[in-house]
Formats: C-alpha cells, sequence, structure tokens
C-alpha cells in the first residue's frame, strides 16, 4: 500500500511539473512560474502534512524521490559555481571591466557587507527586546538537550582562530583544492586566484600582446560555454523551487511551529526589518528599490526554499549582471564575498538574537551598553569565513556565545524551528550580496542604470 501511495504522489508531481513546463511553452514569465512553483509547492506540502503526516513512511519515501529534482537542482547549481567564479572574473580583465579599482571595489564591498552585518545585529537585540524573548521560555526536550551536547562538543573540537589567522584562511595555498570547493572558504580563495591570473594577464598584455590576445579570445569562448551551462540549469528553477517547497513543508514538525511561533514571528520581523535596510541602502545611493525587488524575486525565493547561498551564487550573479546592469567583475566579486563574509541573516541577526536570549541565564543585563557594543562588534568580527552552506549560522552562534563566555548548550533550543528560520535567512544573506554588488557599482559610477530601469529585461529575456 505505502509503494502505490509513494507512486501516486510522484505522479502528482509529475503533473505539476508537466503544467510548469506548458506554462513555459505559453512564455509565462519567469518569475510567474518561480512564484507559481512556491505555491503549487506550499499547496501540495500541506495536503501530503495533513493526509500522511510529517513522519510517516510515505512522506519519508516521497520526499526522498522528490530529492530528484529538488537536491539534483541545487547540486547542478554547485556544480557550476566555481567555473563561474573563476572564469567570470578573469573575463572581467581581460574585458578591461575589472582593472585599476580592484582594491577599491574589494574594500567596498567587504565594508558594505561587514557594515550590514553590524546593523543586522542591532536590529536583532531590538527585536528580541521588544519580543521580550529569553531562552528560558523554551522548554528543553530530548532534540534540544541532544543538540546542545552536540554543539558543545563541537565547539570542543574546534580550534579558536584569532583575526589575522581567519584572514590567511582566506588565502588560496591550493587553487586546485578550492576549485573543487573543499573548505568553507573556497569560494573567496577562488576568487582571489583568479585576480591575480587577471592581473598577470594585463602584465601580459603591455610585454606580450599577441599571447595576450590568444589568452583573452580562450577565457571568451569558455566563458561564452560556462554562461550557456548556467542558462540551461537555470531553467530548472520552477521545478527546484517545487519540489524544494514541497518536501519541505510536508515534513516540517507543524506542532513544534506553532508552540515555538513567537520566536519564528520574531526572527521575521527582525529579517524583514533587514531586508527594509537594504532597500534603504539602495534608495540613498539613488537606485529604485521597487525594480530590484522585482527582479532579485526569483533568486531570493530559490534561496529562501533551498536554503544555500553558495547554491544560489549563479542566479545571484546573473540577475546583478543582466538585470540590474551589474558589471562582471563586481557581481562575481560580491557574489563569491557574501558567501563568506557577512553574511546579515546567519552571522548578523540570528547570533545576536540568540546572545540576547541567553545572557540573562547567566546574569548578564543584555540591555547594558557595554554588552550590545560587544556584542555588535563580535558579531561583525566573526561573519569573516561563515560558510554558505547549512549550519553556517550554528557555526557563526557557536563562535559569537563562546567569544560572550555564553553556554552554547542553549544555541540548540530552537532546533525544531531551525529549518523554518533558516529558509528567511538565507534569503537575506544573498539579497546582502546583491546589495553590495549594487551599491559598490553605484558607488564607482558602473552601475548600468538603463539595464537596472528597464521594465522590459525580466528573467526570462536574460536566460534566453
Amino acid at each position: 500500500m505505502t509503494l502505490l501511495l509513494v507512486i501516486l504522489n510522484i505522479i502528482i508531481m509529475l503533473a505539476l511539473i508537466a503544467g510548469l513546463y506548458m506554462m513555459q511553452k505559453k512564455y509565462v514569465s519567469f518569475s510567474k512560474r518561480v512564484f507559481t512553483a512556491l505555491g503549487l509547492g506550499i499547496v501540495f506540502g500541506f495536503a501530503l502534512q495533513l493526509v500522511y503526516g510529517p513522519t510517516s513512511e510515505v512522506t519519508a519515501q516521497t520526499s526522498d524521490w522528490f530529492s530528484i529534482v529538488g537536491s539534483g537542482y541545487v547540486k547542478f547549481l554547485q556544480m557550476i559555481v566555481m567555473p563561474l567564479v573563476l572564469v567570470s572574473i578573469v573575463a572581467a580583465f581581460t574585458r578591461l571591466k575589472l582593472t585599476s579599482n580592484i582594491g577599491k571595489i574589494s574594500g567596498l564591498i567587504i565594508g558594505i557587507l561587514v557594515g550590514t552585518t553590524a546593523i543586522a545585529a542591532a536590529i536583532g537585540i531590538v527585536t528580541t527586546k521588544g519580543f521580550n524573548l529569553e531562552a528560558v521560555q523554551i522548554e528543553q526536550g530530548a532534540a534540544e538537550t541532544e543538540r546542545g551536547a552536540a554543539l558543545e562538543e563541537n565547539l570542543s573540537g574546534m580550534q579558536a582562530q584569532t583575526i589575522p589567522q581567519q584572514i590567511i584562511e582566506l588565502l588560496p595555498a591550493n587553487p586546485f583544492l578550492d576549485l573543487t570547493g573543499a573548505r568553507p572558504t573556497s569560494t573567496i580563495a577562488v576568487v582571489i586566484f583568479a585576480a591575480f591570473i587577471g592581473i598577470a594577464y594585463l602584465g601580459v598584455k603591455r610585454k606580450k600582446p599577441e599571447e595576450a590576445a590568444l589568452f583573452s579570445k580562450i577565457i571568451d569562448m569558455i566563458y561564452a560555454i560556462v554562461m550557456r551551462v548556467v542558462t540551461l540549469i537555470l531553467r530548472l528553477t520552477p521545478y527546484g523551487v517545487l519540489a524544494i517547497m514541497t518536501k519541505t513543508i510536508a515534513t516540517s514538525d507543524i506542532d513544534a511551529i506553532v508552540k515555538l511561533g513567537k520566536f519564528v514571528i520574531a526572527s521575521y520581523v527582525a529579517l524583514g526589518a533587514m531586508f527594509a535596510v537594504h532597500l534603504l541602502l539602495l534608495t540613498l545611493v539613488g537606485v529604485n528599490p521597487i525594480m530590484y525587488v522585482k527582479k532579485a524575486f526569483p533568486v531570493l525565493t530559490f534561496a529562501f526554499t533551498s536554503r544555500t547561498s553558495a547554491g544560489a551564487l549563479p542566479l545571484n550573479v546573473n540577475t546583478q549582471t543582466r538585470q540590474l546592469g551589474v558589471p562582471e567583475g563586481i557581481a562575481n566579486f560580491a557574489g563569491s564575498f557574501g558567501l563568506s563574509i557577512g553574511q546579515n541573516g546567519c552571522a548578523g541577526i540570528y547570533p545576536a538574537m540568540l546572545a540576547v536570549m541567553i545572557a540573562p541565564t547567566v546574569g548578564i543585563n543584555p540591555l547594558s551598553p557595554s554588552f550590545i557594543a560587544t556584542l555588535i562588534a563580535i558579531v561583525a568580527i566573526s561573519s569573516f569565513g561563515v560558510a554558505g552552506v547549512g549550519g553556517g549560522a550554528t557555526f557563526a552562534a557557536l563562535l559569537v556565545l563562546s567569544a560572550l563566555d555564553l553556554p552554547v548548550a542553549l544555541a540548540g533550543l530552537l532546533i525544531s524551528v531551525e529549518p523554518l528560520i533558516d529558509m528567511g535567512r538565507t534569503a537575506l544573506n544573498v539579497s546582502g550580496s546583491m546589495t553590495a554588488g549594487v551599491i559598490t557599482s553605484k558607488v564607482t559610477k558602473e552601475l548600468d542604470t538603463a539595464v537596472y530601469n528597464d521594465k522590459t529585461i525580466s528573467p526570462e529575456t536574460a536566460e534566453a
């Protein structure tokens, strides 16, 4: 009987995928298809939850099959991340789009990412106190206790690193290893390696222009192929969003979400407030925030459903360059740095909220100016090196709580609603890196405002 029900669920999923495909054939816009996929995934996921339950064998087997579409799509995106970063940044040098101002661009992007993370921490503090959240309000069941013990064990196994050591970790010792994504900071290491290649190209161009011209043609050829692969993968976005959202909703613990509803709502209020800050910053530099929301929506939707900033990188860069008018070099720097530096959701809001919730349990006044100033500074500094994959927020929280000498075991209190909160955090992380790219382009006067403001340039035309 279980097998028949699983087959029935698969048939329904295939029917929904066929419906999305028909929308594509009828030239329904990319944004509408993604939004439709999100809605269908929520409805289908709730249906599976109500009929079978989140922990039933039918739900487990059905979700496993759905992962072929959802997780498979994420893997395809991860497959192209490193080639995209490497080739795009080198191409920015060969096309003279990233030369003398590389230091200024890097400094601006990192400054924006870290600065917005500090703002995010402040918002997290205000929201936590506004909702009067405290760790003692949460019951510690078996899952929370087990998670807390695991976090303490992880912390004891972590080697504390100073800021200089964290910076050294960003540098590539073996670029071929980093091209495999072996380290949490591999993406930034590849960016640095690509920059060296680009700078070397400029030197060769002055002394041996013929060899440089040949190299430039080879890079252009590889770039065209890589971007075509990106286009092919991005066309699968609605199907990936449908499968991922369905699985997420079907397997979510609704009872735990209702029980901890106050904490979930507070988290999303903080995330929403920080997203408003992104829009305010865009407005202050003179670009239309509404246009940003419209064009960034598919990227943020995917980041929300997939919970992976790294997997969203191809979509992130594609949207910045083809729809928001950000030069290729800046888009790749912003997207890549945003994976490991200054993640507003995972490294900013989340650790700050936890610290304020936990501080009273050890007799610390979380509203004291000294504690607030110390917390914001530690959050900003520790945001270097946070991986753009699942678990990045936990890693950031461990760093902040241990630096403040707070009990890290209590970081496991929200384990039952962690996936739901992580969806919003990931979307905010990606928005932060895109905002950094647009602002940096505007400040350096390299933003193509005609492309940014062109309403006819949609995700659909950008992927063609």
